[in-house]
């Protein structure tokens, strides 16, 4: 069997057993989850910066996701607290460098 340890999603295990294949699960702790939650977002972040394309930003978006509801937020939350941060104090899209401050 080989071994992989990582965090997959929900529903991954069925869709290798509807594939014909076993495989050995555990359901992760609380404790557990946020080491696995931030292995798995490095893990999806790389995946972007080789890709570059927008399931990786999807598979990102889960993880973060997921992030906050171990925390014991929602994504509704996460969201709402994106916006706030948005209206506050902008986006990325601009471009905007601060080159340095005086």
């Amino acid at each position: 069997m080989k071994v992989y340890n990582k965090l997959v999603r929900d529903k991954i295990p069925a869709i290798i057993e509807a594939d014909g294949k076993t495989c050995e699960v555990e359901i992760a702790s609380k404790e557990e989850m946020t080491k696995l939650l931030e292995d798995k977002l490095m893990e999806e972040v790389n995946e972007y910066l080789v890709d570059k394309n927008l399931e990786e930003l999807a598979d990102v978006m889960e993880v973060l996701f997921g992030l906050a509801h171990n925390l014991g937020y929602s994504e509704e939350d996460l969201i709402k607290k994106r916006n706030e941060k948005l209206e506050e104090r902008g986006a990325f899209k601009g471009g905007v460098v601060l080159k340095g401050l005086k």
